[in-house]
């Protein structure tokens, strides 16, 4: 692909093919938050993470003296203590507390109420944190998007969730300007909008292609872009730089990379994932599967498809890497936090009721490449990805050309 002179430095062809060599500005959290929430004057915030055992680990702040708890360790260095040394003051802001709830282990699952300050208080989540805080600050393990965007409207918060925060997240996806971010995403919103379907090849390593289709029936396009300003309810999920539907209708094939590395082709039917085959790896793996979506169906429906916007490293972390441009994601499960009508009162247990995403990436799923991405209107086809790269189309879109 060549890249035009005039393309941002980001957009170059050795950093498309070499993310990691893009020069990022130092994490600044003052910028971050000035940036995303515009305005802060006035407001109280509070962070909130996350433990197995949150009454042990918070008190007198007890998890600074253990090592595996990497992600709430970052959120008490670089977000709690910077607060206090001068952002809250530079940014009109008070409050600045710490609290921790109990480890959700599973994506977007509501939060159970009981919440513990550095005292050892126990408090409660609707009672003493949602009702008292203007902008609250989740960093977890898990992703706590769509309980948090439910939470906020009913309560009247803005906030952010930033679940897996590692050091290549806060030196890259958190260092970056989101106003420039969420141009970006505006842009390639723009160019998806209101598509009727979509089609995706993927090239599995014996050159076999699957295909899955997915009905958009042209609906408007929605962005992940990291701007959370004024005073409306809402949650910023960062890092942030993503488009993505609510698809209506889905059928096909699709490879699935499962944890333990075991690979599958998982068939879907009217939008549900109906059964996974074994390519390679462990059959008991793909039996697992099969007896979840028999047991409870809701967890194969597909919720979302996405596509990154961003140029960034690879940090190992979903949540940055699904905005990695050149690749694209489909999610099961929970969606009602993406407008979608997949609530967690249809699953059969609340363990279920998850938003699981499946990302597409050449870190991620090197056993098969994602060959093209068709994006199809009335009138024309759009070729989006190509090889796991941004087609000439979405390069030209970003460019502003």
């Amino acid at each position: 692909m060549s890249i035009a002179a005039n393309f941002p430095d980001y957009l170059t062809e050795e950093i498309l093919l070499n993310p990691e060599k893009r020069k990022f500005p130092n994490f600044d959290l003052s910028r971050l938050l000035d940036t995303v929430f515009s305005p802060t004057q006035g407001c109280k915030v509070c962070i909130l993470i996350d433990f197995e055992d949150p009454a042990r680990w918070m008190k007198d702040f007890a998890f600074l003296e253990n090592e595996q708890f990497e992600v709430q360790q970052n959120a008490h260095q670089h977000f709690y203590q910077n607060l206090h040394r001068g952002v809250m003051e530079e940014l009109g802001m008070n409050g600045g507390e710490m609290y921790a709830y109990q480890c959700t282990h599973g994506s977007n699952l509501d939060l159970k109420d009981e919440v513990w300050d550095a005292e050892g208080n126990q408090l409660s989540l609707d009672h003493d944190i949602y009702s008292n805080y203007d902008i609250v600050l989740c960093i977890s393990t898990f992703s706590a998007t769509a309980p948090l965007t439910a939470k906020c409207k009913e309560f009247n918060f803005r906030g952010a969730t930033m679940h897996g925060m590692n050091d290549v997240i806060l030196s890259s996806g958190l260092a970056v300007d989101y106003q420039e971010v969420s141009d970006d995403a505006e842009k390639m919103r723009a160019a998806l909008t209101n598509a009727k379907e979509v089609e995706i090849d993927f090239e599995l390593e014996d050159g076999s292609i699957l295909t899955a289709w997915l009905g958009l029936n042209g609906q408007d396009a929605q962005k992940s872009h990291g701007l959370c300003r004024g005073t409306t309810p809402d949650i910023a999920n960062l890092p942030a730089g993503e488009v993505y539907f609510v698809p209506q209708d889905a059928r096909g094939k699709f490879p699935m990379k499962y944890e333990d590395g075991t690979l599958g082709v998982l068939d879907v039917e009217n939008r549900d994932v109906v059964r996974s085959t074994l390519i390679e790896g462990n059959q008991a793996t793909i039996d697992a599967h099969n007896a979840r979506l028999a047991d409870d169906p809701m967890t194969g429906t597909l919720g979302e498809l996405g596509f990154g916007t961003q140029v960034l490293p690879v940090s190992y972390q979903d949540i940055q890497d699904e905005k990695v441009l050149g690749t694209c994601h489909l999610a099961t499960g929970r969606d009602d936090h993406l407008g979608g009508d997949i609530v967690p009162e249809m699953f059969k247990v609340h363990e279920n009721s998850t938003h699981d995403d499946i990302l597409f990436a050449p870190h991620k799923t090197p056993n098969f490449n994602v060959k093209e991405v068709r994006m199809i209107w009335d009138d024309r086809t759009e070729v989006v990805i190509e090889n796991f790269r941004p087609s000439a189309y979405v390069m030209k879109v970003i460019a502003g050309n």
